[in-house]
């Protein structure tokens, strides 16, 4: 084995901040249990301005990107500056800390470009954790495939041939890393996203959140446009204003580039009242929020990318014991089994009938919470999850050669 001053390690990733990405979080935290001395880049924002700080022993460097935009001039921009920036603090990260692997955390998968002067010339090992399928993401959001399209593929296949291991978020992330980038199997490890219980448990509700009514439905999430709030919010309408039941309030808790086009057309359709948007919470607010749910929504609806993710929102309804309202997507199939609700129709008014048929059915929505909570005890357990994933950073770190091995550092001694 290497010495031990080549346990040091970065993880990239762009599309969130950390701690805010909780997967991400969970992962550096499991790596410093193990022994491992930890650094993260990621992009600031206004919840996590800082530029550099030190969190449980992980450090973390952060930088600033252009707001997000659409087309491929708005695209060149964001992600040339990530690139910049990502570059720029992995040399400084080397200095300051060294590093014998580098993590590199998609969308996007144009990690590797930062990483490869480190990867092919100094022998440092890369690690590809897939958590998005980027090229089926671009033609969902921009209904087109086209020249960029073709460009995600090839990025995404070089992030592929880069890596000396590849982390997906679910087996069919896994086949794709078989099938579409030609990785052996025995170098592609499923890592689910699941919550650490020690840190999401049932608290004291928020009080006043059901507005005096009966149910609250509730969503916990990133807003994109993808995912889907528009269909919650157009599900609540269908509730109201078509299937005339109006016993419970919708809580929407998250933020995202799309919160405010989903209030306008909570607006539009007339069921403002009906509805609460909390923006970004964290700690014990979150917690309470979440507890009051008696319904988890899943909205993401059917499209060639959602129908192969794995929703955070399955493993933290279920962690809580909350039942959950959802399309019959595939992999949420797959997880969920028999503790899902699902939609009998893929638009809002399906989603509608499956929260419906939960506020109306006390047996069905028992045990549907019970389903679940039993599957987070059993089988959505990060602690089995995290010993995956630290497992693949010891193979890595047991295949580096004598001349890849970090020397000591002004800060590692």
């Amino acid at each position: 084995m290497p010495p031990r001053q080549s346990r040091s390690c970065v993880i990239v990733v762009e599309n969130l901040p950390v701690p805010f990405d909780r997967r991400v979080w969970q992962e550096a935290q499991a790596l410093v249990g193990a022994g491992w001395t930890v650094s993260v880049i990621c992009p600031a924002n206004a919840a996590f301005p800082k530029r550099f700080e030190v969190i449980d022993d992980i450090a973390i460097y952060r930088h600033p990107l252009p707001p997000e935009g659409r087309g491929a001039l708005a695209y060149f921009r964001e992600y040339s500056a990530a690139l910049f920036h990502e570059f720029r603090l992995l040399i400084r990260v080397y200095r300051e800390r060294g590093f014998s692997i580098i993590q590199a955390c998609n969308p996007p998968d144009l990690i590797f470009l930062a990483a490869a002067p480190f990867n092919l010339i100094m022998g440092k090992k890369f690690i590809f954790d897939q958590h998005d399928v980027g090229p089926e993401l671009f033609t969902v959001k921009y209904g087109r495939k086209g020249f960029l399209h073709r460009a995600l593929m090839f990025f995404e296949r070089m992030s592929y041939a880069m890596a000396d291991f590849v982390i997906t978020a679910n087996a069919s992330f896994k086949d794709l890393a078989v099938s579409r980038g030609g990785k052996a199997p025995s170098l592609v490890e499923v890592v689910y996203g699941v919550p650490d219980r020690k840190r999401i448990h049932r608290v004291a509700p928020e009080p006043g959140l059901n507005g005096g009514r009966r149910f609250v439905l509730g969503y916990l999430g990133v807003i994109n446009e993808q995912d889907g709030v528009d269909h919650f919010v157009r599900a609540v309408a269908d509730l109201v204003r078509v299937k005339g039941f109006g016993d419970f309030s919708a809580v929407v808790v998250g933020s995202g580039p799309a919160l405010e086009s989903v209030r306008a057309l909570a607006v539009s359709l007339g069921v403002e009242d009906f509805m609460r948007f909390t923006g970004y919470l964290s700690g014990e607010r979150l917690l309470a929020h979440i507890s009051a749910f008696d319904i988890g929504v899943i909205p993401d609806p059917f499209n060639e990318a959602n129908d192969v993710m794995s929703m955070n929102k399955v493993f933290e309804y279920c962690a809580l014991g909350i039942p959950t309202a959802c399309y019959p997507l595939r992999e949420t199939k797959r997880l969920l089994g028999e503790a899902g609700v699902y939609a009998p129709t893929l638009d809002p008014p399906g989603l509608a009938a499956a929260c419906l048929s939960l506020m109306q059915d006390d047996d069905l929505r028992q045990r549907a919470a019970a389903a679940g909570a039993k599957l987070s005890a059993e089988t959505f357990v990060w602690e089995n999850e995290a010993r995956k994933y630290v497992a693949v950073y010891d193979r890595a770190l047991g295949t580096m050669s004598a001349g890849a091995v970090e020397p000591a550092g002004p800060s590692a001694s």
